[in-house]
């Protein structure tokens, strides 16, 4: 019997090798066994059965995300990406939880100790983001809706301090009038209408690109259609919508978060201000894509 190593096996089958490991790990590929730290595969051996079903999109990214998901694997693009989008979602919109305590949150489903209080608040719209990010992978395929926007909503701000408030209207569009950055928002009474008219035009466009993306993301954010949560719902649309149109999406951290504001402030005078930003954000996926094996166009 010939015995070949995980990169031999990944390689030959175009897989990732973190998901042969995993599959050595739990008894998936028959007859491999570990040498030390060295997993030995039969040169013969087949892949599981589930790995050889029809893949879930045409998008190697979102078949990744998908499988990791559902096989719960720790310390691949998945892992990392609900980690990264959370924390640096949530940043700017002012949560104090650090990376660490993000991450600590989505491994062990706890806080861990801190010296600093920690707002409970933050804590469930953390581990509400998570669940998200697992909806959006879920449903990236599926057209995008109103019911969809309000269900993401739903799942962010249940079980919040807001959602406590008669006024609040979680998962549904706001009651009151509201502004971001100082900037008036569409009235509450013209929302619904606002919001059809917005994805009417939207799904009008046969093959989205990039900047459609991120108009729409625009649009969104000067309709501000929630009392609050509006920033990390537009960002998980933008996410999704990456996915759904084979581009590789990206994460807004905070070291381009001021560049961002920018970007939404200036996108009808000059549009390149956000548009540079979002893809210098793309840029650092990617070279996480890089890192993970994972292609790309």
């Amino acid at each position: 019997m010939n015995y070949i190593s995980v990169r031999e096996f990944a390689k030959k089958r175009n897989i990732p090798e973190r998901t042969v490991r995993n599959h050595c790990a739990i008894g998936r590929i028959k007859g491999a066994f570990l040498t030390g730290k060295t997993w030995n595969i039969p040169d013969d051996a087949i892949l599981p059965e589930k790995a050889n079903k029809k893949k879930f999109s045409n998008n190697p990214l979102l078949n990744h995300l998908k499988e990791q998901k559902e096989m719960k694997l720790k310390g691949g693009i998945y892992h990392r990406t609900q980690i990264d989008l959370t924390y640096n979602s949530n940043r700017i919109e002012g949560s104090k939880l650090t990376h660490d305590q993000t991450r600590y949150i989505f491994e062990t489903n706890t806080i861990g100790a801190s010296k600093e209080s920690v707002n409970v608040d933050d804590i469930i719209e953390t581990t509400n983001h998570f669940r998200c990010i697992d909806l959006i992978i879920d449903k990236a395929k599926s057209k995008l809706s109103e019911s969809f926007i309000k269900e993401l909503h739903f799942l962010l701000k249940s079980g919040t301090s807001d959602s406590g408030k008669d006024w609040f209207n979680v998962g549904e569009y706001k009651k009151l009038p509201n502004e971001v950055g100082g900037n008036e928002t569409c009235p509450p009474k013209e929302v619904s209408a606002r919001m059809k008219e917005l994805l009417l035009g939207y799904h009008n466009i046969e093959k989205k690109t990039f900047e459609d993306i991120i108009n729409f993301h625009y649009q969104f954010e000067i309709i501000h259609p929630f009392q609050d949560g509006n920033g990390r719902v537009g960002r998980l649309i933008m996410f999704k919508e990456c996915l759904a149109n084979n581009i590789v999406p990206f994460i807004i951290d905070e070291e381009i978060k001021l560049f961002y504001y920018r970007g939404l402030q200036e996108w009808n005078n000059i549009r390149e201000y956000l548009l540079d930003t979002c893809f210098t954000a793309q840029d650092n996926y990617k070279a996480i894509l890089e890192y993970f094996e994972i292609a790309f166009d």
